[in-house]
């Protein structure tokens, strides 16, 4: 009897419902399971158990590409042909279409596997330095008074950052709402003391530039917050526009652009769309392992910021520490403020290189290209999108209506068998009615992989095994 209370305190602990109500609808994916992916799951567990045995015997190569061609070159049983795609040396898995992470091409992936160095070495300062350079010419900035910014994080990490340097305790901020992202966002500002009013719009549409217009004039804001791509409803905003229509109307106005979903998939011309800051992460259009918060900020940014009345509220998202820091690394000089990723910023310098190596006009028109291809299949299939008109749709992820009466754990299972994965749905009112796909990066620009057209027919595939009759 005495040792009941302590096992209800455990059982407390391993309760099925949160303290805290989830900010996230993410359990419908969590319950997303079959006995099919049970299967995979433990395949695949005995998969890496087994490479694990096999690793702890001592093994001298003599020609380690030779090696690796003759694993490759290795039959692979019908079940994993099944199930799971060959990509090149990576290990074989289901391709990766959800919109981020996204799938990593070799290059990259070698670069993660660096050896371990000393983050004040030059050797990666170098690297560190020309990773910021390369970051001015993919954001299309020339202006020496902006200023790149690199730091371990998610794109979470860049909410902060705005919120604790460009913003203090009592400010106002307005907010364009077009979807889960922005009532996060306007989170992230409260918790700073900042008053975030959204200008929302329905699902699958942006707010207009008269209602942008009549907001500015009714209130004195000290930003507006673009969320260029939402994630949540694959609908694409007009930063161009909107940065306009401020300028004219609220000129001391920062422009804020949340690109985590855009950026290196959709064209941003910082310069001449007069934007003050935008921020992204890693692990989407930008091609590499999640683990980076990136943002650009303008040099009237940076003015905002060493104008402020009272110290930024955070201490790690501080511009006050990190500003000299990236100035000296972009300028090859060692700094230390907290130790980055130096395997993660030689995978982002490997994937900007790949990126840089071809037009930018060229890489954003091949993801429209792919974008439309998608759109157009998913009509032909009978299906809507969250986004209804094109000019208000995603290049980089298509956010797409299943059929009445179905959900994403009825689709999901059977796309998986496939090789195929989709991300279910995100925004709270509709997550049980949708799916989304993820079109970016090299699953676009190398075609050889085949990921659209894989992924297409999965889809079609997937739909009629949840028996759905497609339109002839």
């Amino acid at each position: 009897s005495r040792a009941r209370p302590r096992l209800n305190l455990f059982a407390r602990h391993l309760a099925s419902r949160p303290v805290f109500e989830l900010n996230t609808p993410f359990s419908i994916e969590r319950s997303t399971s079959s006995d099919d992916d049970a299967e995979i799951s433990s395949d695949q567990s005995r998969s890496i158990l087994q490479q694990k045995i096999s690793d702890k015997k001592p093994k001298v190569p003599k020609d380690p590409v030779k090696d690796i061609v003759t694993e490759l070159s290795k039959p692979i049983a019908a079940s994993e042909k099944k199930t799971i795609a060959k990509m090149s040396f990576q290990e074989p898995h289901p391709a990766l279409l959800i919109p981020g992470p996204i799938e990593i091409d070799d290059d990259v992936a070698r670069t993660m596997g660096f050896h371990s160095e000393s983050h004040v070495g030059m050797p990666f300062v170098n690297v560190f330095g020309d990773t910021l350079a390369q970051l001015r010419k993919l954001f299309q900035t020339t202006d020496p008074a902006s200023q790149p910014f690199v730091i371990s994080g998610s794109g979470t990490l860049g909410w902060d950052q705005i919120a604790s340097n460009l913003t203090e305790p009592g400010d106002k901020v307005l907010v364009l709402h077009t979807g889960y992202f922005a009532d996060s966002f306007a989170d992230c500002f409260a918790a700073y003391g900042v008053e975030a009013t959204q200008l929302k719009a329905p699902i699958g549409e942006s707010p207009s530039p008269d209602e942008i217009e009549k907001a500015l004039k009714e209130n004195k804001y000290k930003a507006v917050t673009i969320t260029h791509v939402d994630t949540s409803t694959g609908v694409l905003s007009n930063p161009k526009v909107i940065s306009d229509l401020v300028h004219r109307v609220s000129p001391e106005t920062l422009v804020i652009v949340d690109g985590v979903c855009s950026v290196g998939s959709e064209e941003i011309r910082f310069d001449d769309w007069g934007l003050d800051a935008v921020m992204t992460a890693s692990q989407k259009g930008l091609g590499t392992p999640a683990g980076l918060s990136v943002l650009m900020v303008s040099g009237r940014a940076i003015e905002t910021f060493k104008s402020r009345k009272s110290p930024p509220n955070s201490y790690f998202a501080s511009w006050k520490n990190w500003l000299p820091i990236m100035q000296n690394y972009e300028n090859k000089k060692p700094s230390y403020f907290a130790t980055p990723s130096p395997q993660l910023v030689r995978a982002l310098n490997t994937s900007l290189t790949k990126i840089l190596a071809v037009p930018l006009e060229k890489r954003f028109a091949d993801h429209q290209a792919a974008s439309d291809k998608v759109k157009k299949a998913v009509t032909a299939l009978g299906l809507k999108q969250l986004a209804s008109k094109r000019e208000n749709q995603a290049n980089g992820m298509t956010a797409i209506y299943l059929p009445e009466g179905m959900s994403p754990p009825d689709v999901l299972p059977h796309l998986l068998k496939n090789g195929v994965i989709f991300a279910g749905g995100l925004h709270k009112e509709i997550a049980t009615k949708y799916i989304r796909f993820g079109h970016m990066g090299v699953s676009v620009t190398d075609t050889s992989r085949n990921d659209i057209d894989k992924a297409l027919e999965a889809l079609k595939g997937g739909l009629v095994a949840a028996g759905y009759k497609v339109p002839e």
